[in-house]
């Protein structure tokens, strides 16, 4: 797959088959990931691999509850989502089988950047091998909880940057009309 064929054909996918993604696939996309332009070359990453259905809907509940709990909607647009969090049917990993969460490590003011620029290699990658992702924004504050980090061997100074689900999608969604950019050039 040409790059740009990738860049413009890669969509948030949120409905996956039940097929496993292969620790092998994993290795390569998250080389694809660690490829990715860093700051000074820092480097600043630890990736965590989630895996299993039943492990990941137990965190669907966990994360939502949490979100819910400690939401603060204040103009906030994602305020329109609370039924959606609130129905004990949403997974908010779309019944996913995998889980990447990008963490941060500590002491390095371009950490988060470096990580969002990794997961972006991460994401175009599984798209050139057939695969969908989506960032999942709403298990970020819940991911980076020092008990969720104990919990599945990640450092507590690391933070939660981007958590992703990957996987093969049930079919190919629809593209989103882009806005136009506003664009301003200096001379």
């Amino acid at each position: 797959m040409k790059l740009l064929e990738a860049i413009y054909g890669r969509r948030a996918v949120r409905d996956y088959t039940d097929q496993k993604v292969s620790r092998s696939m994993l290795h390569e996309l998250i080389d694809a990931a660690i490829h990715a332009p860093t700051a000074l070359d820092e480097q600043p990453w630890v990736f965590a691999v989630l895996e299993g259905k039943s492990l990941l809907r137990d965190y669907s509940d966990r994360a939502k509850a949490h979100f819910l709990a400690t939401f603060n909607p204040g103009g906030d647009p994602h305020s329109l989502r609370r039924d959606m969090l609130r129905d004990p049917a949403f997974n908010l990993f779309y019944n996913a089988g995998t889980v990447v969460v990008i963490y941060a490590k500590p002491g390095w003011k371009f950490a988060a950047t470096d990580c969002c620029l990794a997961a972006e290699n991460f994401m175009l990658a599984a798209h050139a091998k057939g695969l969908g992702t989506c960032p999942i924004g709403f298990a970020q504050p819940w991911l980076d909880l020092s008990e969720i980090k104990t919990s599945i061997n990640i450092s507590e100074d690391n933070t939660a940057v981007m958590p992703m689900t990957v996987g093969y999608p049930v079919k190919a969604p629809d593209p989103v009309p882009r806005k136009m950019p506003e664009i301003v050039f200096s001379e």
